[in-house]
C-alpha cells in the first residue's frame, strides 16, 4: 500500500492560479526564480512556519504548496508515530527528514496493523446493489452536445453562472427552435467541440468527467428525457448546457454477476474510513503549526 495519505488532485484552476502566482521561469536554470548569492544584496530568509511537534516539514524559505505540505504533514506523523513505536531511531534534526525506501516500508507495515477494516458481508453487498442499479448498467450510452462556461482563474463565477443561466432559459423557451443550441453552442462555448454544435458524441459513464456522469448517468432523475436539461450541470470544468439527442438503454446484470465487484468497491471504502480514522487520531494528538489539518481527539471517532 502506498502510506502517502491521499489528497485531491490540483485542478487545472488550481495549476493555473500557481503559475500566475510564481516568479521567473520555474527552471531555476537561467537564474531568474533566485537571485545569486554574490550579486545580489543579502535578503532576510523567512522561517520555516509549519511544524509538527516542533519538527519544521521544510527548509527556510522553502514552503511547499498547499497540497505537498499538507503530504508532508501526514508524512512526518507517520515517521513519528514509528518512532513511538520504537520501528524507527530517532531523529535530532529540527527538521523532517525525507524518506527513504526501508522507511517507507516500516511506515507501511504499522499501518497496515494499525487500521483495520472488516470485509462486507453479504446483505451489505446486496443492498448497495439495490440502492445504485445505474452504476452496473452495462452498455448505456447518450448522444449528448453541450455548452460550456469554464471557470478560469479571475473569471466572475457569480457573474458566469447568470450569463449561463440566461443562455439556458432561452434554450429551454418552448418558441426556441432547435438549430438555436448549436448556434449558441459556437458563440459561447469555451469547448473545443463548439465548431460542431457542442455536438460531443456518443458518450457513456466512463467517458467523461465525474459530475457529469453522476447527473447523466447515476441519479435517480438521470432518466428525465430527451432535449435540454433542466438545470445547468456542474463540473470541474465550469457550467454545462447539457442537451441530449438520443439514448442507448443499458442492461442491467444480474447481482451474482457484479457481487464480486461490489464486495472490493465496499472493502476500500472501510478501508479510507479506518485510515482517515487513524490520520485524524494522530493530528488530534500533535502540536501541528502552520497548517490546516482534519483532527480529532477522541478514539469513538466513526
Amino acid at each position: 500500500m502506498n502510506v502517502s495519505t491521499p489528497t485531491s488532485a490540483p485542478t487545472s484552476t488550481a495549476n493555473a492560479n500557481a503559475n500566475a502566482n510564481a516568479t521567473g521561469c520555474g527552471s531555476k536554470a537561467c537564474g531568474c526564480a533566485s537571485p545569486k548569492s554574490n550579486d545580489m544584496p543579502s535578503l532576510a530568509v523567512a522561517a520555516p512556519d509549519a511544524f509538527i511537534n516542533g519538527i519544521a516539514l521544510h527548509a527556510p524559505g522553502q514552503r511547499p504548496d498547499t497540497d505537498a505540505l499538507r503530504e508532508l504533514a501526514y508524512s512526518e506523523l507517520l515517521r513519528q508515530q514509528a518512532v513511538v513505536q520504537g520501528l524507527l531511531p530517532c531523529h535530532n534534526e529540527l527538521t523532517a527528514p525525507e524518506l527513504g525506501e526501508a522507511e517507507r516500508l516500516v511506515i507501511e507495515s504499522m499501518v497496515d496493523e494499525a487500521v483495520q477494516s472488516p470485509q462486507p458481508k453479504e446483505d451489505e453487498c446486496q443492498r448497495y446493489y439495490d440502492a445504485n442499479p445505474s452504476q452496473f448498467m452495462v452498455g448505456q450510452a447518450l448522444h449528448v452536445r453541450h455548452i460550456l462556461f469554464a471557470v478560469t482563474p479571475g473569471v466572475n463565477v457569480q457573474a458566469l453562472a447568470v450569463h449561463a443561466e440566461k443562455a439556458l432559459l432561452e434554450l429551454t423557451h418552448k418558441g426556441t427552435v432547435p438549430a438555436r443550441f448549436a448556434q449558441l453552442a459556437a458563440e459561447l462555448s469555451n469547448c473545443p467541440t463548439s465548431s460542431q454544435g457542442g455536438d460531443l458524441g456518443w458518450i457513456g459513464p466512463d467517458d467523461c468527467a465525474p459530475e457529469l456522469a453522476n447527473e447523466l448517468f447515476h441519479q435517480k432523475h438521470a432518466q428525465w428525457g430527451m432535449g435540454v436539461h433542466p438545470r445547468l450541470v456542474h463540473s470541474r470544468f465550469g457550467f454545462h448546457i447539457i442537451d441530449v439527442m438520443s439514448r442507448r438503454a443499458g442492461k442491467q446484470p444480474a447481482y451474482d454477476e457484479v457481487r464480486e465487484r461490489i464486495e472490493v468497491l465496499l472493502a476500500m471504502q472501510s478501508r479510507a474510513r479506518a485510515l482517515h480514522q487513524y490520520m485524524s487520531l494522530l493530528v488530534g494528538e500533535a502540536l501541528v503549526e502552520g497548517i490546516e489539518l482534519e483532527g480529532a481527539d477522541s478514539p469513538l471517532v466513526q
